[in-house]
């Protein structure tokens, strides 16, 4: 029987172990980069702003901070976002150095929104807002002046008769957006005075409250003081008495831009409706933003016989002195102007 030969066959090399081995070279590749992209910093070494609108998902945001130049890719972010989890905040976000992406996340996570802080102090009037809002870059003076007197429909309600907003933008410290409108600051603000208001239980008659603590809030900066000038004023309005008010002369003055940084003797007799020496009553508004002691002191005056008082910011000694009669105010005016001279003034 002749055999068969047979056919040698020939080992089969594996090929599964390189295909394994370059699998895994990618994946670590793929893994390196991935940590790399999320925690070597990257970002814009210059002064860069990112808006996230209201209900953008994780890639949106992503997108737009990529292409700002905050992150080198979106997806880098989005790794981050299902490794940290968390609610992402909207808003205008700033990025001014380089970061890492994990930091990015967090600052948009805890809503760290970009804002620009501005203070008003209290007795700030229109005028003194507008110019804090121009100085910190929110908007011209005239512009929000403008808005301040066509948003008067925010106390519609608490003061019918309001040509503008004098008294109702409550003074404090205010956190708004870069690109805040002038009407949304007004609210902002307005929205402030409510709650204040609410706090104090000031429900009616709240255009005469608020003009007669701006008068206080004008006159002097002390707070034990506050009660007893509102005192003065109340007890003059009684009588029928004119206030004879610095404040409110300069503030008509400033309203019609013939104020001259100094009161003189013709401002006194110069005739607008806040010249509180020849118009009897309350001027016919607030005339300044008073704050929540002057408010108080409006409410509820202390009890005093009082018509005269030597105001704490003319007073070398730092308060004021009250009388309750003509004689004694005249003495004391007598007495401050000496002061005055020995203090070296004119």
């Amino acid at each position: 029987m002749v055999g068969r030969k047979r056919k040698s066959r020939k080992k089969k090399k594996p090929r599964a172990a390189p295909i394994l081995l370059a699998v895994l070279a990618v994946v670590l590749l793929t893994a390196g980069l991935g940590v790399w992209a999320v925690l070597a910093p990257f970002g814009p070494a210059q002064e860069t702003f990112v808006e996230v609108p209201n209900g953008s998902s994780t890639a949106r945001i992503g997108q737009l901070l990529e292409q700002a130049g905050v992150i080198r890719t979106q997806y880098a972010f989005e790794l981050v976002r299902f490794w940290k989890r968390g609610t992402l905040r909207a808003g205008e976000y700033r990025f001014d150095r380089p970061a890492q992406v994990a930091e990015i996340y967090a600052r948009i996570a805890r809503g760290d929104v970009f804002t620009k802080t501005v203070t008003f102090p209290e007795g700030s009037t229109l005028f003194d807002v507008a110019a804090r809002l121009e100085q910190a870059g929110l908007g011209p003076r005239k512009t929000f002046l403008d808005a301040a007197a066509q948003q008067t429909g925010l106390v519609a309600d608490l003061d019918p008769g309001a040509t503008s907003l004098e008294g109702y933008l409550f003074p404090d410290t205010y956190h708004f957006a870069r690109k805040a409108t002038p009407e949304q600051i007004c609210a902002t603000m307005v929205r402030r005075f409510r709650a204040v208001a609410a706090q104090l239980g000031l429900e009616e008659h709240v255009h005469n409250v608020v003009t007669l603590a701006s008068l206080v809030e004008r006159e002097t900066a002390l707070d034990s003081e506050r009660p007893v000038v509102a005192s003065v004023f109340e007890n003059r309005l009684t009588k029928n008495m004119p206030l004879m008010t610095d404040p409110a002369v300069i503030y008509g003055l400033q309203r019609e831009g013939r104020w001259r940084g100094t009161i003189y003797k013709s401002d006194l007799a110069y005739d607008t409706a806040y010249n509180t020496y020849l118009h009897k009553g309350l001027p016919p508004g607030p005339i300044a933003n008073p704050g929540a002691k002057s408010l108080r002191a409006a409410i509820d005056p202390a009890h005093t016989n009082y018509l005269y008082f030597v105001a704490a910011g003319a007073n070398p000694q730092g308060h004021s002195i009250f009388s309750a009669d003509l004689k004694q105010q005249n003495q004391n005016v007598a007495g401050y102007r000496h002061a005055i001279k020995r203090a070296g003034g004119r």
